[in-house]
């Protein structure tokens, strides 16, 4: 399985507002096709974030990720639960974050990954620090790393 954060993983960060008020976020569609990939060849993605918002939940279903759990103020508990739920070990589990609200979660896990922009202390925890920042591409990086270990597609 192979979950991610959402603000500063699959975006760059930045909250945009319009003059409406409307929130409005930057995806990477070589994020998305990351994910597609993913599903693909067999494994289950997930979303796992702090926020709580209708964008993110469109974002996952356009995915059609198998996990999305938002208002996840314990990350690491949410993994756990998602992990039982799916009968996984923490040690099949993939996860990228940029903050330190994710350094427990990516200590507990598999393989852990971070956009290139993350925080100091994250990539001091993780075994991959991406070469693509946050919204730019470090999902698809992992899934193509993931993937092309497993020998399914070659790394792009």
């Amino acid at each position: 399985m192979v979950l991610s954060d959402v603000d500063g993983v699959l975006t760059d960060a930045g909250m945009y507002y319009s003059e409406t008020g409307d929130e409005l976020k930057r995806f990477s569609t070589r994020d998305g096709a990351g994910f597609a990939f993913l599903r693909e060849a067999g494994l289950l993605t997930g979303l796992v974030t702090r926020e709580t918002t209708r964008l993110v939940e469109r974002r996952a279903a356009k995915l059609k990720l198998d996990v999305l759990v938002q208002g996840a103020a314990d990350k690491l508990a949410a993994i756990e639960t998602i992990a039982a739920a799916h009968r996984l070990g923490l040690d099949e589990i993939a996860y990228l974050g940029d903050d330190v609200y994710d350094i427990a979660a990516l200590r507990a896990v598999g393989l852990a990954a971070a956009p290139a922009d993350a925080v100091e202390a994250v990539k001091a925890a993780v075994h991959h620090v991406c070469l693509a920042a946050g919204g730019r591409g470090a999902l698809r990086e992992v899934a193509d790393l993931i993937l092309g270990a497993r020998g399914d597609r070659p790394v792009g």
